[in-house]
Protein backbone atom coordinates (compact mmCIF):
# COMPACT_ATOMS: atom_id res chain seq x y z
CA UNK A 1 0.00 0.00 0.00
CA UNK A 2 1.29 3.44 -0.88
CA UNK A 3 0.96 6.66 1.03
CA UNK A 4 0.60 10.15 -0.33
CA UNK A 5 0.83 13.49 1.39
CA UNK A 6 -2.46 15.27 0.76
CA UNK A 7 -3.24 18.56 2.50
CA UNK A 8 -0.30 17.98 4.84
CA UNK A 9 -1.47 14.52 5.95
CA UNK A 10 -0.01 11.15 4.94
CA UNK A 11 -2.93 9.20 3.44
CA UNK A 12 -3.11 5.53 2.39
CA UNK A 13 -3.86 5.31 -1.33
CA UNK A 14 -3.87 2.70 -4.06
CA UNK A 15 -1.85 2.92 -7.29
CA UNK A 16 -4.49 5.20 -8.85
CA UNK A 17 -4.62 7.63 -5.93
CA UNK A 18 -7.93 6.48 -4.42
CA UNK A 19 -8.01 6.44 -0.62
CA UNK A 20 -7.88 2.93 0.80
CA UNK A 21 -9.04 4.06 4.24
CA UNK A 22 -12.07 6.36 4.07
CA UNK A 23 -11.64 7.21 7.77
CA UNK A 24 -8.62 9.32 6.73
CA UNK A 25 -10.79 11.54 4.52
CA UNK A 26 -11.73 15.11 5.48
CA UNK A 27 -13.14 18.07 3.58
CA UNK A 28 -9.62 19.52 3.35
CA UNK A 29 -8.36 16.31 1.76
CA UNK A 30 -11.33 16.34 -0.63
CA UNK A 31 -10.51 19.92 -1.60
CA UNK A 32 -6.84 19.00 -2.20
CA UNK A 33 -7.79 16.01 -4.37
CA UNK A 34 -10.24 18.20 -6.32
CA UNK A 35 -7.49 20.74 -6.91
CA UNK A 36 -5.26 17.96 -8.31
CA UNK A 37 -8.16 17.02 -10.61
CA UNK A 38 -8.48 20.70 -11.60
CA UNK A 39 -11.95 21.03 -10.08
CA UNK A 40 -12.97 23.98 -7.91
CA UNK A 41 -15.57 22.66 -5.51
CA UNK A 42 -18.90 24.47 -5.19
CA UNK A 43 -21.93 23.74 -3.03
CA UNK A 44 -23.33 21.62 -5.87
CA UNK A 45 -20.13 19.52 -5.92
CA UNK A 46 -20.41 19.00 -2.16
CA UNK A 47 -24.04 17.88 -2.53
CA UNK A 48 -22.90 15.14 -4.91
CA UNK A 49 -19.95 14.13 -2.71
CA UNK A 50 -22.11 13.96 0.41
CA UNK A 51 -24.74 11.90 -1.43
CA UNK A 52 -22.09 9.40 -2.54
CA UNK A 53 -20.72 9.10 0.98
CA UNK A 54 -24.22 8.64 2.42
CA UNK A 55 -25.05 5.93 -0.12
CA UNK A 56 -21.83 4.02 0.63
CA UNK A 57 -22.44 4.28 4.38
CA UNK A 58 -26.05 3.11 4.11
CA UNK A 59 -25.76 0.56 1.29
CA UNK A 60 -22.12 -0.48 1.32
CA UNK A 61 -21.62 0.42 -2.34
CA UNK A 62 -21.40 3.39 -4.65
CA UNK A 63 -24.62 4.27 -6.47
CA UNK A 64 -24.73 4.16 -10.23
CA UNK A 65 -24.82 7.39 -12.23
CA UNK A 66 -28.46 6.61 -12.93
CA UNK A 67 -29.26 6.34 -9.21
CA UNK A 68 -27.37 9.56 -8.54
CA UNK A 69 -29.20 11.52 -11.23
CA UNK A 70 -32.60 10.04 -10.25
CA UNK A 71 -32.02 11.16 -6.64
CA UNK A 72 -32.75 14.79 -7.53
CA UNK A 73 -29.31 15.90 -6.32
CA UNK A 74 -28.10 16.66 -9.86
CA UNK A 75 -29.15 15.99 -13.43
CA UNK A 76 -26.95 14.09 -15.88
CA UNK A 77 -25.81 17.12 -17.88
CA UNK A 78 -24.82 19.04 -14.75
CA UNK A 79 -23.05 16.00 -13.28
CA UNK A 80 -20.82 15.81 -16.37
CA UNK A 81 -20.17 19.55 -16.14
CA UNK A 82 -19.24 19.33 -12.46
CA UNK A 83 -16.98 16.29 -12.89
CA UNK A 84 -15.85 16.16 -16.54
CA UNK A 85 -14.24 13.06 -18.10
CA UNK A 86 -15.68 10.42 -15.81
CA UNK A 87 -18.02 12.00 -13.29
CA UNK A 88 -18.56 9.06 -10.95
CA UNK A 89 -14.87 8.15 -11.06
CA UNK A 90 -13.73 11.70 -10.20
CA UNK A 91 -16.46 12.34 -7.63
CA UNK A 92 -15.66 9.07 -5.85
CA UNK A 93 -11.97 9.90 -5.72
CA UNK A 94 -12.62 13.38 -4.30
CA UNK A 95 -15.10 11.92 -1.78
CA UNK A 96 -12.43 9.52 -0.53
CA UNK A 97 -14.30 6.46 -1.78
CA UNK A 98 -13.22 3.49 -3.84
CA UNK A 99 -13.05 3.55 -7.61
CA UNK A 100 -16.40 2.56 -9.11
CA UNK A 101 -16.44 -1.05 -10.28
CA UNK A 102 -17.89 0.04 -13.63
CA UNK A 103 -14.80 2.19 -14.39
CA UNK A 104 -11.89 0.46 -16.07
Amino acid sequence: MATKNIAGVNIDVNEEGYLTNHAQWSREIGEAIAKEEEIKLTEQHWNVLEFLQKEVKENGALPTIRRLTKSGIVDTKTLYQLFPNGPLKKASKIAGLEKPASCV
